[in-house]
C-alpha cells in the first residue's frame, strides 16, 4: 500500500466545498430540530444501549370538575359521618326520653301550640320526619336516624359513589335531628352542614352509583353554588368582626381568644403567651383572609385556586389552635370547589391512575362530541340545574341584604329548610373566662362548713386545674359547649342546668355518659348538688403553677346556683313537665 496516498489530503474544488458545507449545516440543523422536537429520538441514537424513558402521561385539561365532585362528595360524607356519630353518642341523654330537653316534649308543645294538628304550618316551623313516627319510642327513633346516617355516610365516604337518593337521605335525616335538637343543635355549623349537603344532592346523578358517572358531568352552576357558600361564610365572618367587638378594629382580640374560646386545646395554651405584635399580626391576617381573599373567587381560575389554598391553610391553622367542633373542617369543603381537575389531578397518588385515566378519556370524548345532539336526560338535567341556580339566587336575597346591613346577624336561617343561611363567628370576644363547676355532697346539711363538696368533671371543658386541655376536633361535645355559654349567663336563662343537677342527684346513667368523672360512682348518690362560679386563667409556661402541673389557675366568683336536692326540685320539674329522675 502506498502510504503517501493515505496521508495526503483530498483536494476539493470550490463548488464541491460549498456543497459539502451545506450538507454539514443541513445535518446539524436536522440534529438541532431533533433535539427540539424529539429528545427521545436523539437519546436513542446517541445511546442505543440505554433503555428509553417512559413518556409522561398527558395532563388533565382545566375547566372540568370530575375529580372535584369526587373530593366534594367524600368530604361531605366524612362530615356527615362525624355529625351522625356525635348524634348517636349524645342524642339520648340530651333529647331522648330521659334527656335534658326531651324531643318528645318539644314536639308535644309545638303540636299543642298549633291546636293539636300536624299540618303545613307545624311542618314549616320544625321540618322533621319525627312528626310522622311513634313518639313514645323516641330513643329508638333517634338511634335509628343516627345509625342510618352513619351507614349511608360511610358508604359514600369509602366508595366515592353517591346519587341524589343517598345524598337526600343524609340531608333529610340530619335536618330531622336538627329541628328537634333545640338548643343543643343551635350552632351555626348545623345549618352550614345542611346547606353543604343540599348542594351535594345536585352534584350527583339521580340514580347511577359511580365515582365518575359518564353521562352526568358536574354542573358549573352547582360548583358556583359551593363557591358562593364559601364567599358568604368568610365575608360574613369578617364583617361581623369589623362591625362587632372593637378589639377586632384595635387588633387586640387575639390577646384573649386562645384563653377564652369555648374549648381550648394544648396548642392554645402556648399560643396565648405569644408576644403582642404576633397577636396583632394574626388579627391582620384574619381580616385579610376574611375580607379580601373571598373576592379572589371572581378573578379567574388562577386567583380562584389561590383563594382555595389560602382558605384551606387558614382553616388548618384554626383546627390546630382550637376545638371548634367540625366547623373548620366543614368550611374546607366548599373551598375545594375552587379547584378543577387539572389542579387536583396532581394530588391524586399513583394508585388513583385508573380514576385519572378515566377523567382524561372523558375529557377527550367531550371534545369530540362537542356540537353533537344531547340526550333527552341531559336536557332535563340542564333544566334542573338552572332551576337550582334560580332557587339559590332567590333565597340569597335576604342573606345579601343582611351582609350589607349595619345590623348584621350571624348564623341565622331565613327559610325553614336551611338551604341558604347567614354565617359568622366570634363577633364579640369574651375578655375573661368563667366556668360553672358542678359539685355534690353527701352531707345532710349543705350549709355545714364541714361538708365535703366533690367536683364532677366534663369530657373536655376546663375543670380540674391539672388536667391537660383536650384534642377532640372534629368531634363535638355539645354539653361542654353549652356549659361555656351558660357560664356568662344565669341558670334562669339555662333551665336545663337545673335539670342536669337533678339527674346527677339520681346518678342517672344516661346523663352521666356525658361526664368524664362522677365522684359518686359506685356510691350512694349525693344528697345535694350545687353550681359554683369561677374565673379561670391559663397558668404561665415555666411558672410556679405550671411546674406544679397546673394548666389553669382559678378564683371563685360566687355561687352559680344554690344547693338543690331531689325533694326540693319536684315542683320545678313538674312545672316544666320533666319526669323526676329515678335513682340508680
Amino acid at each position: 500500500m502506498n502510504l503517501a496516498s493515505v496521508e495526503k489530503p483530498v483536494r476539493l474544488n470550490a463548488p464541491t466545498r460549498v456543497k459539502a458545507s451545506e450538507a454539514v449545516l443541513a445535518s446539524a440543523g436536522m440534529g438541532l430540530r431533533r433535539r427540539r422536537l424529539g429528545g427521545q429520538e436523539e437519546q436513542a441514537e446517541e445511546a442505543p444501549g440505554q433503555p428509553q424513558a417512559a413518556p409522561l402521561p398527558p395532563a388533565l385539561r382545566p375547566g372540568t370538575f370530575w375529580l372535584t365532585r369526587l373530593v366534594l362528595l367524600r368530604s361531605t360524607a366524612a362530615l356527615y359521618f362525624v355529625a351522625f356519630l356525635v348524634a348517636y353518642h349524645q342524642n339520648k341523654p340530651l333529647i331522648g326520653e330521659k334527656g335534658l330537653l326531651p324531643a318528645r316534649l318539644f314536639l308535644e308543645n309545638l303540636k299543642h301550640y298549633f291546636k293539636g294538628k300536624v299540618h303545613l304550618e307545624a311542618l314549616s316551623h320544625a321540618p322533621t320526619l319525627i312528626w310522622f313516627l311513634d313518639w313514645p319510642s323516641m330513643d329508638g327513633i333517634l338511634d335509628g336516624f343516627a345509625l342510618a346516617g352513619l351507614a349511608v355516610a360511610a358508604f359514600v365516604l369509602l366508595t366515592g359513589c353517591a346519587n341524589v337518593i343517598l345524598m337526600t337521605v343524609l340531608w333529610v335525616l340530619y335536618l330531622s335531628l336538627v329541628n328537634v335538637g333545640q338548643t343543643w343543635y343551635s350552632f351555626g355549623w348545623e345549618s352550614q352542614l345542611l346547606e353543604t349537603g343540599f348542594l351535594g344532592i345536585f352534584l350527583c346523578p339521580f340514580w347511577t352509583l359511580s365515582q365518575l358517572p359518564k353521562h352526568t358531568p358536574p354542573s358549573r352552576i352547582v360548583i358556583w353554588g359551593y363557591r358562593w357558600l364559601i364567599f358568604r361564610i368568610m365575608l360574613g365572618a369578617g364583617l361581623i368582626k369589623i362591625r362587632g367587638d372593637r378589639c377586632w378594629r384595635e387588633l387586640t382580640c387575639m390577646d384573649y381568644h386562645y384563653e377564652t374560646q369555648p374549648v381550648p386545646n394544648p396548642i392554645a395554651f402556648y399560643m396565648h403567651r405569644s408576644p403582642c405584635w404576633f397577636h396583632q399580626f394574626e388579627t391582620l391576617v384574619n381580616h385579610f383572609i376574611e375580607l379580601v381573599v373571598p373576592f379572589f373567587i371572581f378573578l379567574g381560575r388562577r386567583m380562584g385556586i389561590v383563594h382555595g389554598v389560602l382558605q384551606i391553610l387558614f382553616q388548618a391553622l384554626l383546627i390546630i389552635s382550637g376545638n371548634l367542633s367540625f366547623l373548620n373542617w366543614l368550611t374546607i369543603v366548599p373551598s375545594l370547589a375552587c379547584f378543577d381537575d387539572a389542579f387536583l389531578g396532581s394530588l391524586f397518588s399513583s394508585r388513583d391512575k385508573y380514576v385519572k385515566a378515566r377523567v382524561l378519556a372523558m375529557q377527550r370524548e367531550d371534545s369530540k362530541e362537542k356540537g353533537s345532539a344531547l340526550l333527552y336526560g341531559c336536557y332535563i338535567r340542564r333544566v334542573v340545574n338552572i332551576s337550582f341556580g334560580v332557587l339559590i339566587a332567590y333565597l340569597s336575597v335576604p342573606v345579601v341584604v343582611n351582609l350589607l346591613s349595619s345590623r348584621q346577624v350571624m348564623n341565622t336561617s331565613f327559610n325553614p329548610l336551611r338551604i341558604v343561611n347567614t354565617y359568622g363567628a366570634f363577633g364579640s370576644i369574651t375578655k375573661e373566662r368563667t366556668e360553672v363547676i358542678i359539685q355534690g355532697t353527701s352531707s345532710p346539711d349543705p350549709n355545714d362548713p364541714a361538708a365535703i363538696w366533690e367536683e364532677y368533671e366534663f369530657k373536655c371543658k376546663p375543670g380540674d386545674l391539672r388536667r391537660r386541655p383536650c384534642f377532640i376536633s372534629p368531634y363535638h361535645y355539645r354539653l361542654d359547649w353549652l356549659m361555656w355559654f351558660a357560664a356568662f349567663q344565669t341558670y334562669e336563662q339555662n333551665e336545663w342546668v337545673i335539670h342536669l343537677a337533678g339527674k346527677l342527684l339520681a346518678n342517672e346513667k344516661e346523663v352521666l355518659s356525658l361526664m368524664a368523672f362522677n365522684p359518686f360512682e359506685g356510691r350512694t348518690p349525693p344528697r345535694w348538688v350545687r353550681g359554683e362560679h369561677f374565673r379561670y386563667k391559663f397558668s404561665r409556661p415555666g411558672g410556679k403553677h405550671a411546674e406544679d402541673g397546673k394548666w389553669w389557675i382559678r378564683k371563685r366568683i360566687g355561687p352559680y346556683f344554690p344547693p338543690v336536692n331531689l325533694e326540693g326540685l319536684q315542683k320545678y320539674f313538674k312545672a316544666r313537665q320533666w319526669p323526676m329522675p329515678s335513682q340508680n
